[in-house]
């Protein structure tokens, strides 16, 4: 089977939809499935090895938005032109730009079926960035825009059931699937954390309350930095490392230094994701997390994996992963219950090693494997299963 991948992202560009992609296509590749991905083009470093089976399209800048690319619908036509004869048996969307309708046209086009996953909660990111718009403005155009783009496509995926019952809700009658991302193997590999403290210039005693994470301002990292003159108050020696990149930074740069807690934070930057990424979770005494716009949360499992005890909300797709027995502490979104629940388990030594055994086994249970042996079942039953592909002429 040969499955069309497109995305309005993907790596160099960090985020869950970069890193859902590139497990999910090495998963299927290991049960037969040849996956071809059409991805906007970056200004990657000279030594940058691109992945097999990855085509880049000509892109452009997005005003205010400094880490995304927009592919140039011309180029982006040609690159799928030169695809069609290839003989792909669907089309797998995974972003709700310019690639949903690339994606749309090549599969009417050609006659096979398309799949869309809807990884992205745009009901919040709205009102982050388009401030100026009424949020009851916001919320019908997203609903709209959602349901106009569903209906477009033979089935869809969501990452976690509280997405998928957003988007009923919504009154979408296209078919959903819950079928999370997962985690592939190397996410067990054991980090460094006595690595990454000393190539931060983080003292070996200090306690590490980490985020690691998109950079922007749906994340609700400038609660966590509130919440953090709290944690700060019961144990002086704690300190904020933020680990990510985006466009938040400057304005929670600013926060931090208004508060009088530079001394106390430290901003990771960007991450090599194979590398000091797992020394950063590694070195994480306590992982904290406080988004209310996941769809799912694969950094919570990445942090269970590599034994950070968890203190997280739960809103949206995080309530699928933080369960009972989960090896985390879900807690309201207040300063001072969330700031008590990190204090206690930086404090609570026994409790700290019960929630990281507990969490790394419960990581185990989200195998990649699995979620792409699911996935290769759905594509097998949409290729197979008769009906015109939706607005085929």
């Amino acid at each position: 089977m040969r499955v069309l991948f497109i995305s309005d992202v993907y790596f160099p560009r960090v985020n869950g939809v970069s890193t859902s992609i590139r497990t999910f296509r090495q998963d299927l590749a290991a049960r037969g499935i040849d996956t071809q991905l059409v991805a906007p083009r970056y200004a990657m470093p000279p030594a940058a090895a691109e992945e097999p089976g990855v085509l880049r399209v000509a892109s452009a800048g997005v005003p205010r938005d400094p880490e995304d690319r927009r592919m140039r619908w011309g180029a982006l036509t040609r690159v799928l032109e030169e695809l069609r004869p290839a003989g792909f048996d669907l089309v797998h969307i995974h972003t709700p730009f310019i690639a949903h309708y690339a994606g749309v046209r090549f599969a009417r086009r050609t006659g096979i079926p398309a799949v869309a996953t809807y990884h992205t909660f745009f009901e919040e990111y709205l009102h982050h960035y388009l401030p100026v718009l009424p949020r009851a403005v916001g919320r019908f155009l997203a609903r709209s825009f959602t349901r106009s783009q569903c209906d477009d496509v033979r089935s869809l995926i969501a990452p976690s059931e509280p997405m998928r019952a957003v988007l009923a809700g919504y009154g979408v009658t296209t078919p959903i699937h819950v079928l999370p991302t997962g985690l592939p193997a190397d996410r067990f590999r054991p980090g460094d954390g006595r690595a990454f403290r000393s190539a931060a210039g983080l003292a070996a005693d200090a306690r590490l309350v980490t985020y690691i994470g998109r950079v922007a301002h749906e994340k609700n990292i400038g609660f966590l930095v509130q919440m953090f003159r709290r944690v700060l108050a019961r144990v002086p020696q704690a300190v904020l490392v933020i680990a990510g990149e985006g466009p938040a930074r400057a304005a929670l740069e600013a926060q931090v230094a208004g508060s009088g807690l530079a001394r106390h934070v430290h901003f990771a930057g960007y991450l090599d994701r194979d590398t000091a990424l797992l020394d950063c979770y590694a070195a994480a005494d306590v992982f904290v997390f406080a988004s209310r716009t996941e769809t799912q949360g694969l950094v919570l499992l990445e942090a269970m994996a590599q034994g950070a005890p968890v203190v997280s909300t739960a809103e949206l797709g995080t309530r699928s992963i933080l369960v009972p027995g989960s090896g985390a502490l879900v807690v309201p979104e207040e300063q001072d219950a969330f700031a008590a629940a990190v204090a206690r388990v930086l404090e609570d030594r026994e409790l700290h090693r019960e929630l990281a055994q507990r969490g790394r086994g419960y990581a185990r249970s989200w195998s990649s494997s699995a979620m792409a042996a699911r996935l290769a079942e759905l594509y097998q039953a949409l290729r197979s299963a008769p009906g015109a592909v939706p607005g085929a002429a």
